[in-house]
């Protein structure tokens, strides 16, 4: 839905929406194997809390082992969690679908719907203020993705506004 709306293939978006969570349900030790096989890099501060690994082992899968070598797919998967600066557009496309999926109820989903409906940049905000705050308040590792994201979209979208 969000690919038609935005103008990307959306072939690649239901891909990548399909193989996002691949790894979710996998040991540290699978993923990280993964990972290692696929020549991807992990980070220190990643490797400190399991939240990070899947959607990195995610997109390691997706590479290694199913041969997908479609940049946009591995990104998306990539950095559907965490996001980032200079995302692509199938990279925000993913980040938001997984906030805003049927399956989700967390606080504030309707609210994030909300926001995504308004618009690709209103959802992006709110869903990298919504993950700055929640994470910060449980006192758990706040990715510098996210922060460079959450920093980028100010600067991309609504730095004059």
């Amino acid at each position: 839905m969000l690919a038609k709306r935005y103008g990307a293939d959306e072939e690649k978006a239901e891909t990548a929406g399909i193989l996002h969570d691949i790894m979710k349900e996998s040991s540290a030790e699978e993923q990280l194997a993964v990972i290692e096989k696929a020549g991807m890099h992990i980070t220190e501060l990643e490797k400190s809390s399991l939240k990070f690994y899947h959607q990195i082992s995610g997109a390691a899968y997706a590479k290694a082992v199913l041969g997908i070598d479609d940049d946009e797919i591995i990104g998306a998967i990539r950095y559907h969690t965490t996001g980032r600066s200079d995302m692509s557009l199938m990279e925000e496309i993913v980040y938001l679908a997984d906030f805003i999926s049927a399956d989700r109820d967390y606080p504030d989903v309707d609210i994030m719907r909300q926001k995504t409906e308004e618009g690709k940049e209103q959802g992006l905000l709110y869903a990298t203020r919504h993950t700055i705050c929640s994470v910060a308040q449980k006192g758990d590792i706040l990715h510098p993705d996210t922060v460079n994201a959450y920093n980028w979209l100010i600067n991309k979208y609504f730095k004059n506004n």
